[in-house]
């Protein structure tokens, strides 16, 4: 067993504070990996505060994770120590059913082993990234390209695949009109995404406070969705929406912004449900659906696209002492646009 410093909630309302952990002996197809940068997501706070059901304390969260191989397997063939590599939101899947055969894990119809709050093969529970070190089975290991700034690259292994994966999927590209909806650490990401893919970009926000930054990032155009003229104005616009708000919306005024065929994909997650008409879905043959994150190989995929179009997120790189202060800023939106831990201060 491999001990790591680590910092770990407790419970649903009190602050994380620092801890040691143990991590698995490294298995002939395991990979041991020093952890460098560790980014801080929504998920996380909405995990470790009970939001998404409940949870086993101690819990170590943070699954945007990169860092060096520091000990391989015998039988590993993917990774050499000494290599720059990630992990993202999965450690493991079943590996048999359809889905998994098929290369979509994340879609694991047993459910994908998840990198913290889940029962891991030798039934502990999943420890993250805010940790010193991880040990995770080698095919879940990305390979980080060394183009990418490598504390900015943290991020990616979530926000990154998050926005990737359903921007590829719905074939954002030249022709095609695509709305992002918020300006957080995933919609600076599909803006970004979407804008080197050869989409026309419009980002929809609350209000017009981060207009510079979208046009920066790639964004055509920008709008404040507190402007009740904004829907007026851009019905029937789009051919996809990629939602990253972790709040409720009224889907009813964002569907009337697809034109015909169009779909509104949901990557933000909130805890409310999400009423949709169908008579808004049945006008222009709407679609309303969901992705999330991506598999290994679209994941990496991914990287491999960000390093080639120079992609990385915008970061507040802190200390592990500011975990805490770092999640009532998230709370407040009051960051651009992604927090990274240095693990060195673990």
């Amino acid at each position: 067993m491999t001990t790591a410093r680590a910092y770990a909630a407790t419970s649903p309302t009190d602050d994380l504070v620092p801890t040691t952990i143990e991590r698995r002996d490294v298995g002939a197809h395991d990979v041991l990996i020093d952890i460098a940068y560790a980014g801080v997501c929504h998920s996380d706070i909405h995990t470790v505060r009970g939001e998404w059901g409940p949870i086993k304390y101690p819990q170590v969260v943070g699954h945007e994770i990169v860092g060096t191989v520091a000990e391989v397997g015998s039988d590993v063939t993917r990774h050499k120590v000494g290599d720059r590599v990630g992990v993202g939101c999965m450690v493991n899947s079943c590996r048999e059913c359809e889905n998994c055969k098929a290369g979509m894990e994340n879609y694991c119809l047993k459910g994908n082993t998840g990198t913290y709050t889940a029962v891991d093969r030798d039934g502990t529970i999943t420890q993250g990234g805010y940790s010193t070190s991880i040990v995770v089975v080698e095919d879940f290991v990305l390979s980080v390209p060394e183009s990418i700034p490598y504390e900015a690259a943290a991020p990616l292994l979530c926000a990154g695949i998050t926005t990737y994966s359903p921007l590829a999927h719905w074939n954002a590209g030249p022709g095609k009109k695509v709305a992002v909806v918020g300006m957080g650490g995933l919609g600076h990401m599909a803006v970004k995404i979407a804008a080197a893919m050869g989409a026309e970009v419009t980002v929809l926000s609350q209000s017009l406070n981060k207009q510079d930054d979208g046009l920066r990032f790639g964004a055509e155009h920008y709008y404040a969705t507190s402007d009740a003229g904004t829907f007026e104005k851009l019905a029937n616009t789009f051919d996809l929406i990629i939602n990253t708000v972790s709040a409720p919306v009224d889907m009813q005024q964002y569907l009337s912004l697809l034109r015909l065929d169009g779909t509104i994909v949901n990557v933000g997650a909130p805890p409310e449900p999400l009423p949709v008409s169908v008579f808004a879905l049945m006008g222009n043959r709407r679609s309303f659906a969901s992705s999330g994150i991506g598999s290994i190989g679209e994941t990496q995929e991914m990287l491999d696209f960000c390093a080639e179009h120079n992609i990385a997120p915008e970061i507040e790189l802190i200390d592990a002492a500011e975990i805490n202060t770092a999640y009532e800023r998230v709370l407040k939106s009051d960051v651009r646009y992604r927090f990274v831990i240095d693990a060195a201060t673990i």
